[in-house]
């Protein structure tokens, strides 16, 4: 049984809620330094809230950036990701442009990706590339799984949550599978208990992202 501080660690706290208040970002917060998660996941307009409420504790604040649906150019999400670095933001989880991967431009989703991972790299950021799989086909998902290989995100993502379906274990097999251990792999959308945690854990993810994130933890010490 993985332990409460191992399976904490591998979660990133989130509420992307559009009428998230300041008193939900503040509790959000201090749930994750209470239960230990390793970033709570918010917009990106809510990383210098959160970053100041974090500040010293060690848990990043994790900004969406072209969220949830990606059509931003590539200067659009490259400006915001600064900002949110600016503002204190140490993770950044991107969706892709759908859009250009359906019409096969895989040197504008190589372009798009190299230039939010470099400006992460620049500021020593973590990086993840959400795919939003329920849009993609098993090719469409190889593809961005090869182009991540040739970029280096520090994570690939499944889903932003806000799509027809989240995560999938064939999704994250298929991923981990064409990646190995040169990316990580973050499973979210759709995940509420402590099986379905330990399930895409024991299929390859090293990171979910989950709103249900206490629920599952106190599941597991209910358990042990």
């Amino acid at each position: 049984m993985i332990s409460i501080k191992e399976l904490a660690s591998m979660i990133d706290h989130t509420n992307l809620k559009a009428y998230a208040t300041d008193a939900d970002m503040k509790k959000l917060c201090d749930e994750a330094v209470r239960y230990g998660f390793a970033m709570v996941a918010v917009n990106s307009g809510q990383s210098k809230r959160c970053s100041d409420y974090l500040k010293g504790t060690g848990i990043h604040t994790g900004a969406a950036i072209g969220f949830p649906l990606g059509q931003q150019s590539i200067a659009s999400k490259v400006f915001e990701t600064q900002d949110a670095i600016q503002n204190g933001a140490n993770e950044i989880d991107y969706v892709i442009n759908i859009t250009e991967l359906k019409e096969r431009n895989l040197q504008y989703i190589e372009e798009e990706m190299r230039s939010i991972v470099s400006v992460c790299k620049d500021s020593s950021i973590i990086s993840k590339v959400i795919f939003e799989n329920c849009y993609l086909t098993e090719e469409e998902k190889k593809l961005l799984c090869e182009i991540a290989l040739k970029v280096g995100p520090d994570y690939i993502k499944t889903s932003t949550g806000f799509g027809t379906s989240g995560a999938t274990l064939e999704d994250v097999k298929l991923m981990k599978n064409i990646v190995g251990d040169r990316i990580k792999v973050k499973a979210a959308g759709g995940i509420r208990t402590l099986d379905d945690c330990l399930a895409y854990i024991d299929a390859g993810a090293s990171r979910i992202g989950t709103s249900a994130s206490v629920s599952i933890i106190e599941e597991l010490r209910n358990r042990i």
